[in-house]
């Protein structure tokens, strides 16, 4: 099986007034395709970092990131964007869902920001996503008259309309109470298993860890387990 993600040596340091905080050091893994991963660790031992260095959002302060066997760090700002675009998507904890917008309309914002889709092509993706998440009833609501659930349920459909090769989430039950929590995990691994797409998650909930394939724990900014 191929590999989604490689990361070869990472360490990462914010500089913090004349001193440094060391958020990673020297973090090395492989994540393949089609798997339902989970880092996982207590609060600020870098999980956060880690997902956002996978993103694309940050740049490790040493070592390499390798998205489908591309080194992010030789890829210009438009490949970058490219590759976020096409094959990332991510699932934040605070949902980041536009409240003005309706359901349907926060699901599709992906597809106008990549563009090349036409309005026929976009509603019939929606839509899809709308069913296989149970939400096609709250199409044209706004997204803040909805419940914790139904707003994540909202976020997942959002990170998977542009059919992402790798999804990332944040914490993705951090705000839901534990049945609404097992419901999401429970969505998340059919899509995972339907469509192999690759899920790449955050947590220190020992109840969400084990629906995981593999478990990879951090302490302090250090990786210290895989199982």
């Amino acid at each position: 099986m191929a590999d989604a993600v490689r990361i070869g040596g990472v360490s990462k340091v914010y500089p913090l007034g004349k001193t440094e905080v060391r958020a990673l050091t020297d973090i090395s893994l492989t994540i393949a395709a089609g798997e339902f991963a989970t880092i996982a660790g207590p609060s600020g031992c870098g999980k956060s970092t880690l997902l956002n260095l996978i993103g694309c959002m940050d740049t490790p302060t040493s070592g390499e990131v390798y998205i489908d066997d591309r080194p992010i760090s030789k890829l210009s700002d438009k490949q970058l964007t490219s590759l976020r675009l096409e094959k990332l998507g991510f699932i934040f904890q605070s949902f980041n869902l536009i409240p003005v917008l309706t359901v349907f309309q926060n699901i599709e914002f992906p597809l106008l920001i990549q563009g090349g889709h036409s309005a026929k092509d976009r509603a019939q993706k929606v839509d899809a996503l709308l069913s296989e998440v149970g939400l096609t009833e709250q199409k044209h609501q706004r997204s803040n008259e909805l419940s914790g659930g139904q707003r994540q349920r909202v976020a997942i459909a959002r990170a998977l309309v542009t059919e992402p090769r790798i999804v990332l989430a944040d914490e993705p039950t951090a705000n839901l109470d534990s049945t609404t929590g097992e419901r999401i995990i429970d969505l998340m691994k059919k899509i995972n298993k339907t469509h192999q797409t690759t899920f790449i998650f955050s947590t220190h909930d020992p109840q969400v860890m084990k629906h995981a394939s593999r478990i990879i724990r951090l302490k302090d900014g250090r990786l210290v387990e895989q199982q």
